[in-house]
């Protein structure tokens, strides 16, 4: 029973992979996962209903190993230097179409939508998480929003996993915008005492008025 429901959540993503959001149908779905058309509505109730689940698990099945491996990184060049790891593997095994796929869908689908939200913040939850370990001590903690710039990270690297099939060499520019980006929090991270202090007094300054 099992190996059946997971066979066709399998089945759903590749359809969704190979055919588009279009093409994918209880019958494809099935065809894919080489079993019967009706068990799609046995274990699933819907074809919609398998997608959003199918969604939740496949997101889930990659979320694990990637938690393991954010929890050995020390800074933020690390943090990126595995960003860009993901974003390789994800257009390699085909999972960038399918999160166009879901994203293009779900604009006009509220309970697709809500689907594909929940999957994103499965990635959201351990990139704030290490943001917040990584900045703990850095004099632009007390001003950073690490749970939007958790949110920001992770929409950009989705924008960026779709904007590099039509623009490759202004993707990568984008992500070494980044690791700049990540180097300059480095040095601030390396001021001494006094001048760490004033930076804060600064940025304390700054902060209030932008509100």
């Amino acid at each position: 029973m099992a190996d059946t429901r997971q066979r066709l959540i399998d089945g759903a993503i590749e359809t969704i992979r190979t055919h588009g959001f279009t093409g994918t149908s209880a019958r494809s779905i099935a065809a894919t996962a080489g079993v019967n058309q009706a068990l799609v509505f046995y274990h699933s109730g819907t074809v919609h209903d398998l997608l959003q689940a199918a969604c939740l698990a496949a997101t889930q099945a990659r979320v694990a190993p990637f938690v393991e491996r954010l929890d050995q990184i020390t800074d933020l060049r690390q943090l990126l230097a595995l960003g860009r790891t993901l974003h390789t593997e994800e257009r390699a095994e085909g999972n960038v179409t399918v999160l166009a796929q879901m994203l293009a869908s779900a604009q006009a689908d509220p309970k697709l939508a809500e689907a594909t939200a929940a999957a994103l913040q499965l990635w959201i939850n351990p990139v704030e998480h290490a943001l917040t370990r990584l900045l703990a001590d850095s004099p632009v903690a007390e001003v950073i929003d690490t749970a939007g710039l958790a949110r920001a990270a992770s929409a950009g690297f989705v924008g960026l996993e779709l904007y590099e099939g039509v623009d490759p060499d202004g993707a990568h520019a984008a992500l070494d915008a980044l690791d700049r980006l990540a180097a300059l929090i480095e040095v601030v991270d390396d001021l001494g005492p006094v001048a760490r202090r004033a930076l804060r007094s600064k940025l304390r300054r700054t902060t209030t008025n932008v509100r």
